[in-house]
């Protein structure tokens, strides 16, 4: 069967609703339905708006001490609130390693 097959079939696999489903190499989430995409496309426009917004008080200041918080602090804010929206709304994160043995034998 078609890898790009095998996991279209395995998010389409999603009973409970879940918006992030388990990687199938790793540890973590992958978006399932569209409203884990429209989290996805959320958080990648508040990155944007952080770092173009940002750039230029860095670019100003290069030597200050303050850089660190003034570009680092809201990314990562940003990114533990995706994890948090990804534990919530989806699968309970595990390390996998290939698809899961229900979904080795479907079609």
């Amino acid at each position: 069967m078609n890898i790009f097959k095998k996991y279209s079939a395995y998010l389409k696999n999603n009973p409970q609703g879940f918006w992030f489903k388990r990687k199938v190499f790793g540890w973590g989430w992958t978006p399932a339905r569209w409203q884990g995409w429209c989290v996805i496309l959320v958080y990648a426009a508040l990155i944007s708006v952080v770092v173009f917004s940002r750039e230029k008080d860095i670019a100003g200041n290069p030597d200050s001490g303050s850089n660190f918080l003034i570009f680092a602090l809201p990314i990562i804010i940003l990114t533990i609130l995706l994890a948090v929206v990804a534990y919530k709304k989806g699968e309970k994160p595990r390390w996998q390693w290939g698809f899961p043995p229900e979904n080795i034998n479907s079609k």
